[in-house]
């Protein structure tokens, strides 16, 4: 009877890393060239059921594309404008959602509060982690709204689908994946295969019944999602739930997204009773200062449709210590180097022998071309030791030749700028064409090149 049992069930070795699956040990794992990563999982051969086993299978047919019939999806639209923001404009039914952050960040506060706060709709708050004492004293500090939120401490998933079948939830959160095991699988809980297949009977339930889920996952040390890549290929969207522990403010940022744009974010206050959502981020991001300091310039940039005025910081000093070194923090370093040898070559700044710090202020990373002439000016200003005031802004990429080209979408950062009270504004002389300046209050410079905008900042 033993060894009926035992002819069952066959292991397999799957990378911690990537999740490629080995029938042997490796040392080296061929898929993402990581060594040492591959780990014995046993698997079973039973055929596993549905998440609900009454369910029956339908065979589909081929349809012609033309006889697909379509509906706009109603989304649940949430209280949390920020969320809605990042997600497309809300909850899309059947979606199944990843939300990823490191340990502490908030997430578990982010979509507690979500439940507490979605007063119509029964929602079902999973979590294997805390109890329901420490999830109780969590909703407290926040404030309880409603009594629509269920909380449920569970960690088999077939138990799990007995409470859904008989509380028939409207939105179902899982705080975590990491924590949650199958039955059909005899690995351990938070390895590759038991992440890919609960996600696989979240995933079904989802589709099959309609129901929004909300996974919550957790990071590896390279601030990547823990568990296997194809985890990010099953979900419909993945958020990243960004910050700095020390720092109270966060951004919940889209990685993927099948039902919007994958470039929105939304911005957050981590206070002692709870999330609150920033409406106008730009008047965080750029510091109260009570006099002008060099090295100092705001930049107008754009996080999928939300226009952001962000301020960009400079230190340049001489060499002490030999190689001159190259630092920036939220900012792309490649860039950076161009950026410097663009100053030095067409703007006449003799760099090579300085240090040269760059930062973004409030914690951001940006990777729009448009805060180039920000970026310039204020390595200028700091290597000059003239302050540029602060009622000036920027919105132009810089080529390699010097030139300020267009960007993108310049009326929005110009209205943006108007309404923080800026007087005076930096854009290409491309983007001149078709703008409508007249109704505009502040004033507009239309730059060419390099070294008109020098000559008109630091005359």
């Amino acid at each position: 009877m033993s060894d009926q049992i035992m002819a069952k069930i066959k292991s397999s070795f799957f990378c911690q890393n990537c999740g490629a699956q080995s029938p042997k040990w490796l040392g080296k794992c061929p898929a993402c060239g990581e060594w040492n990563t591959y780990v014995e999982e046993i698997l079973q051969k039973e055929d596993k059921p549905q998440w609900n086993s009454t369910s029956q299978q339908v065979a589909n047919k081929p349809k012609a594309i033309n006889e697909i019939s379509y509906d706009e999806e109603k989304r649940t639209k949430t209280p949390d404008d920020e969320l809605n923001r990042v997600l497309g404009g809300g909850i899309v039914p059947g979606s199944l959602v990843l939300i990823g952050g490191e340990p502490g960040i908030g997430k578990s506060t982010l979509m507690l509060q979500i439940a507490l706060n979605l007063l119509k709709s029964k929602v079902l708050y999973v979590s294997g982690e805390e109890s329901d004492q420490q999830i109780k004293m969590r909703a407290q500090r926040i404030g309880i709204k409603g009594n629509n939120c269920f909380i449920l401490n569970e960690t088999s998933t077939q138990n799990i689908f007995k409470q859904i079948e008989i509380l028939q939830p409207e939105i179902l959160i899982i705080d975590s994946i990491q924590t949650l095991h199958s039955a059909f699988i005899e690995s351990a809980a938070g390895s590759i295969s038991q992440v890919r297949e609960c996600t696989a009977e979240l995933l079904r339930y989802a589709k099959e019944t309609g129901t929004p889920v909300f996974i919550i996952g957790h990071i590896t040390k390279e601030g990547t999602l823990a568990g296997p890549k194809v985890l990010e290929h099953m979900v419909d969207t993945v958020l990243q739930f960004e910050g700095d522990r020390h720092l109270s403010y966060r951004i919940l940022r889209t990685i993927k997204n099948r039902f919007g744009s994958t470039s929105e974010l939304g911005i957050y206050e981590m206070q002692g009773t709870g999330l609150r959502e920033v409406k106008n981020p730009s008047e965080i991001l750029i510091s109260q200062r009570e006099e002008e300091l060099s090295g100092i310039t705001i930049g107008a940039t754009l996080e999928g449709n939300r226009p952001l005025l962000i301020e960009i910081q400079s230190l340049v000093s001489a060499a002490t210590y030999g190689t001159p070194q190259r630092s920036s923090t939220g900012f792309d370093a490649k860039r950076l180097n161009m950026l410097l040898a663009v100053l030095e070559k067409r703007g006449g700044l003799r760099l090579g022998v300085q240090d040269v710090f760059l930062n973004i202020a409030g914690g951001f990373k940006v990777e729009d071309p448009a805060i180039d002439l920000a970026v310039c000016a204020s390595i200028a200003s700091s290597f000059e030791d003239k302050a540029i005031s602060h009622k000036i802004c920027f919105a132009a990429e810089v080529g390699l030749g010097g030139e300020i080209r267009a960007v993108n979408r310049v009326e929005n950062r110009i209205s943006e700028a108007e309404k923080l009270g800026f007087k005076e504004i930096y854009i290409s002389k491309y983007n001149k064409k078709g703008l409508d300046t007249s109704k505009f209050t502040l004033k507009i410079h239309a730059v060419a090149k390099l070294e008109e905008a020098f000559e008109r900042l630091f005359v």
